[in-house]
Order: C-alpha cells, then sequence, then structure tokens
C-alpha cells in the first residue's frame, strides 16, 4: 500500500518531514549545491520561494527552466510545485531561436538557468514580458542577472502554513514537445496528473527509502522528471546526478546505485560491453553459456538469487547493490532485456507518452514480458480503436494522469481526444494477458 498524494507540494511537505535527515539529492559534478538533505531540500525550497515572491512573481506567474541535470533543476522544479507557479521545462538542447521561442510562446515571466546559457540570455532584454533571469551559478555575464544561491541565502524560509494552497487540478507544467511537424506543441499537466502517475507507478514498481536512483537523462523529459527525479522523492530514496553519459559506469559504482532509467541505447550499449568481455576471454567464454542454463533452471526451481552470486563479478562491475534496470522511451531489444535477465539482472520497460504524464503501462518486476510495454497501471483505462483482424489498432487512454491540453492550441487538443479518450497516435495491440 502506497500513500496516496493530491499533489506535488503534498508528497514535498510529507516526506521532507519524514525523511528529514536522510539524503535526498546529489551531483557527482561540482556544483553551487551539491547535495541535500530531505531538511535540506526543504529549507532550499522555502527560501527560494519566498524570494520569487519577493521579486513580485505572483501565484500562477510561469517560470521557465534550462539546465543540465543537477541539484538546483529539482529544486527550482519543486519550488514551482510548493509556491504556485507553472513551470516551463525547456530542453537543454534546443537552438538558441527554439528556446526563446519557448520562451515567448510559454509566457514566461522569469528564467532559472545555469551558466551555460547566459551568454544567450543577455539578447533577451527586449523581450518585455521576461523580466527576471536567475542564474544557478555565479556568473559576470551580466550585472542584472540575480544569483539563484544568494537568493537563497539572503531569504528566509516562509512558514509551511503560509505556503499557497493548491488547487491539484490547475495548470502546473507547460512541456514542449518537439513537433517534427511545424511548432512545438506545449502539453499542459496538472499537480494531480503527476500525483496520480506517481502513486499509481510505485504501487505497481515498490520503491524502498534505501534506493539510489542514478540519473542520467535529462530531467526536462517527463519521463526523467516524474520517474527519475519526483518518484525517488515520493519514496524516500535518493538521486545522484551522473557527470556525463561517458560516466555512467563509473557513476554507479561511486554510488553504489540501485535504479538506473534509461533508453534502451543505454543498455544496448552495456549489454554488448559485457557481451565483448566475456568472447574476449577463453575461459569465460566457455564456461559462461553453460552457467546461463543451468541458473536459468535453477530460476524455475525457485533459486532466485543464485545468478547474483554466479555472475558476481559482473554485478560489481555495476556497483554490486543494481536492484532494477528502468527502460523507456522506445521499445527495447526483448534481446538485451533477456541477456541481461540472464545474467541475474533485473530489467523492466514501461510505455507513455509526454501527454500522460508519462507512464501508461509498466511491465511488473514478477510479472513481464520483453516484447510487450506492460499491463496498464490501476487508473489508466486502455482501449484499441478500429482493431484489424489481428487485433491491431491506434492506442486510446483514459486516465487521470491524461494532460489538460496544449497551451493555447484548441485545434490540436481537440483533434488529440475523442470522447474522452486521448489518441496516442501508436499502433499496439492488447495480448490475452492484457
Amino acid at each position: 500500500d502506497v500513500p496516496k498524494i493530491a499533489t506535488i507540494q503534498e508528497m514535498v511537505l510529507n516526506n521532507t518531514q519524514k525523511y528529514s535527515s536522510k539524503l535526498a539529492l546529489e551531483d557527482l559534478n561540482n556544483t553551487p549545491i551539491s547535495k541535500v538533505t530531505y531538511a535540506q531540500l526543504l529549507d532550499n525550497i522555502l527560501r527560494f520561494g519566498h524570494a520569487l515572491n519577493q521579486l513580485g512573481l505572483k501565484e500562477r506567474s510561469h517560470i521557465a527552466l534550462i539546465s543540465e541535470n543537477r541539484v538546483q533543476w529539482a529544486i527550482s522544479f519543486l519550488t514551482c510545485a510548493c509556491f504556485n507557479y507553472v513551470v516551463v521545462p525547456i530542453d537543454k538542447n534546443l537552438t538558441e531561436n527554439e528556446i526563446f521561442n519557448i520562451i515567448y510562446e510559454s509566457d514566461s515571466e522569469a528564467i532559472i538557468f545555469s551558466e551555460n546559457y547566459s551568454e544567450s540570455f543577455t539578447k533577451l532584454s527586449s523581450y518585455k514580458k521576461l523580466k527576471h533571469f536567475i542564474c544557478m551559478d555565479k556568473t559576470k555575464t551580466d550585472d542584472s542577472f540575480m544569483i539563484m544561491t544568494d537568493m537563497i541565502e539572503q531569504s528566509i524560509p516562509v512558514s509551511i502554513n503560509n505556503l499557497p494552497s493548491i488547487n491539484p487540478n490547475d495548470l502546473f507544467e507547460i512541456i514542449f514537445t518537439s513537433g517534427s511537424l511545424g511548432r512545438a506543441k506545449g502539453v499542459m499537466l496538472s499537480q494531480k496528473n503527476l500525483a496520480t502517475n506517481l502513486v499509481d507507478m510505485v504501487s505497481m514498481m515498490f520503491i524502498y527509502p534505501e534506493d539510489r536512483f542514478l540519473s542520467v537523462l535529462p530531467m526536462h523529459h517527463t519521463y526523467e522528471c516524474t520517474c527519475g527525479m519526483m518518484c525517488p522523492i515520493y519514496s524516500g530514496a535518493s538521486v545522484h546526478y551522473a557527470r556525463s553519459l561517458k560516466t555512467v559506469v563509473d557513476d554507479i559504482q561511486k554510488v553504489k546505485a540501485t535504479m538506473l532509467l534509461g533508453v534502451p541505447l543505454l543498455f544496448d550499449k552495456m549489454f554488448k560491453r559485457i557481451s565483448k568481455t566475456i568472447k574476449d576471454d577463453k575461459v569465460k567464454s566457455l564456461i559462461v553459456p553453460p552457467l546461463v542454463k543451468i541458473t536459468n533452471f535453477a530460476k524455475l526451481l525457485g533459486f532466485k538469487d543464485l545468478k547474483k552470486k554466479i555472475f558476481k563479478e559482473m554485478h560489481e562491475k555495476f556497483g554490486g547493490h543494481m536492484r532494477i534496470f528502468i527502460a523507456g522511451g522506445a521499445a527495447p531489444d526483448p534481446l538485451v532485456a533477456k541477456g541481461l535477465r540472464e545474467f541475474g539482472f533485473t530489467f523492466v520497460q514501461g510505455y507513455g507518452l509526454t501527454e500522460c504524464s508519462p507512464i501508461l503501462a509498466l511491465n511488473r518486476l514478477d510479472d513481464f514480458k520483453d516484447n510487450a510495454a506492460g499491463l496498464p497501471l490501476p487508473s489508466v483505462e486502455i482501449k484499441i480503436n478500429n482493431p484489424d483482424n489481428e487485433g491491431i489498432g491506434e492506442i486510446w487512454a483514459k486516465a487521470p494522469s491524461v494532460m489538460l491540453g496544449y497551451y493555447k492550441n484548441d485545434f490540436q487538443t481537440n483533434l488529440a481526444f475523442e470522447d474522452g479518450w486521448f489518441k496516442t497516435g501508436d499502433i499496439g495491440y492488447l495480448d490475452g494477458d492484457g
């Protein structure tokens, strides 16, 4: 049984008090706020939110957010949730023009950014609506930029009782998804959308306070933001931000990570690396295949942990504590999933879209299929629209985690829904097991 929450604000307040002295977030790169416990996370949020209020940013103001993965990104996002602001996370890999367009289209009044973008934002002074530039790093680029850490240090924390009350159904987040055709669409999510997705997800795959997530995927993606940042906080676990994609395996060892969310390509590379190590070693290439078969049989007899013991050396390469690999963002290669599992790693995949906060279906740890997206989450209804003779058709979904619509784009919103069903645009079928 997992705790029910109606808003992200409620999650932050509950857990920062419940797990106060426990580590919440940590950067493996050197940053101005490199790690925080749950209590420090709350203190930073209460101070930063007060500082934003003092600038004259009223509740429901839109605040854009862009940086590499780091603790300050999470603090900024959660501050918006607690202080009733609308947050606009921007893809850090967009071109300068695309970034400016999103700031403009989203009606943002403030932007929180890292040093890498400070040069770009000196050019935005002519844009009337955007009044406040807040840099995460101590920058000398422009005197008019405020420094996030100074704002936090010089501010007093708001009392929890004075925090704004949140309407769970109000717009909370606008995520611009790169439209392959024409302009990007701004997906509008509420705190209720995200909160129900968190509760649903953790009820299907339990996360423990002892879990340590290594974060490698970009946080502006709903997948990483919901599953890789909010999910651990909802569960009292910790998140550790990898230095880069190149250092993933070292970073896993460093933090002794138990959870890794990745895209299939990341796991493909890992599996190839493991396979190559075995192939290149004469002894291993002879003994590993039979050991896989023996341990597969032993697993059927109920010896679940035997693989981890037999392939201990391999597990040590990944820090020795890895509990679950989770793949999303695209369909993983079933052979890679099977291969990792044969060495005793737990590998599951899910399916979702930004418009659905994002998860719609998830494979369970003890009930999975490597060629399927998983079972629908408890509050998600899935149907296949106009299935052909083989039952294949467009996937339609209905759930409390489905978006409010596209920002200022009624035409696209109306196209995306029919009779209360969200049309995913993806093709699929339901098998006999659902």
